[in-house]
């Protein structure tokens, strides 16, 4: 379809209509002042033409909806709940930021069943603006919504060729960091725990087996897709634990989460921490300094994380298109290496 082709806005649809723009509206609207033939014909068109009224835009001439929804996308880990310790921290660094601007947080745990979810949110006129908690598998949808609708955010990986706005650590350094600590620790056959499913996993297994190769170690490595929950990641562990021929003396999990059930798991095998097997999680999450051995981790500073979802979300909707931010991870060395 050429440009001429093209329906950006409402004036755009209701020149292919033939009809004025705010009958368009009010047919978008389902209003019953226009005639049955003409609003159905008015629709259709609009769902042709993949046309969403800009719900955001009449918002702000009007009056701001006063909240911003937070939503958790669970395409591929839908086990994980709102307490989960990652998410319960990020909220609450959320929740602190917005309320300092005047906002509710609009909380959302949303398993996807069809592609239209993130669609329905931005369109309720709800919400001034949106916040995701990673991207999970919907990365196709996220980029379909940010093609047209400005005030989008999400915390997660940077990934190439995409146009979405986030925030989240540089994953692959990370994932090479942690792995160079445990050759450092002498560690020569490893295992790396997480589902690379989830972009920000995905991009730690690459720096993890980045920091191999600079070793002449790649085919030293083993890979578990364990899930971020304890419910799922500790029983996994353990099978594997039982079915593997020969336990690995460093493993790198992919969250603190999965790293605690590796470290659970571990001693109800008889394996010791880090006598015999060094350890490394992802996050720095409260609990990492109150697990036994304490747990050797990267940092994800997330309450400079969640400050720059909040900046960038309210410098967008005020019309500023804005960059990504990719924050430095950090080793934090405790007794699990």
């Amino acid at each position: 379809m050429g440009d001429q082709g093209r329906v950006r806005n409402i004036t755009d649809l209701a020149r292919l209509a033939g009809v004025s723009p705010g009958t368009v509206s009010r047919a978008l609207a389902d209003s019953q002042l226009i005639a049955k033939k003409t609003r159905e014909k008015i629709q259709q068109l609009a769902r042709e033409h993949d046309f969403r009224p800009n719900v955001m835009a009449r918002n702000l001439r009007i009056k701001r909806a006063g909240a911003i929804g937070v939503l958790i996308p669970l395409g591929h880990e839908t086990g994980q709940h709102i307490s989960d310790p990652f998410f319960m921290t990020m909220l609450g660094n959320l929740a602190d930021a917005l309320t300092e601007r005047g906002h509710d947080l609009l909380l959302s745990r949303v398993i996807p069943k069809d592609p239209d979810w993130l669609n329905r949110v931005v369109d309720s006129g709800r919400v001034d603006g949106v916040i995701l908690i990673g991207q999970s598998d919907q990365i196709d949808v996220i980029e379909k919504v940010a093609r047209r609708y400005l005030p989008l955010v999400a915390w997660g990986a940077n990934l190439p060729d995409t146009i979405h706005c986030t925030v989240g650590s540089d994953n692959r350094k990370g994932g090479e960091i942690a792995t160079r600590h445990l050759i450092e620790r002498g560690c020569q056959n490893f295992a790396f725990f997480g589902d690379p499913i989830a972009p920000e996993i995905a991009e730690r297994l690459e720096g993890c087996r980045m920091a191999l190769s600079a070793a002449n170690m790649a085919d030293k490595l083993s890979i578990l897709p364990a899930h971020l929950t304890a419910e799922t990641a500790h029983p996994a562990i353990s099978q594997w634990l039982e079915d593997t021929k020969s336990i690995p003396n460093g493993i790198i999990a992919a969250s603190d989460v999965i790293a605690m059930s590796a470290l659970r798991a571990l001693a109800e095998h008889g394996v010791s921490v880090p006598g015999q097997v060094h350890i490394i999680g992802y996050d720095d999450l409260p609990f990492a300094n109150q697990t036994v051995p304490t747990l050797s981790t990267i940092k994800q500073d997330l309450a400079n994380g969640a400050s720059h979802l909040v900046d960038l979300l309210f410098r967008r909707i005020a019309g500023q298109e804005t960059d990504s931010v990719v924050l430095e991870p950090k080793l934090v060395i405790r007794q699990s290496s």
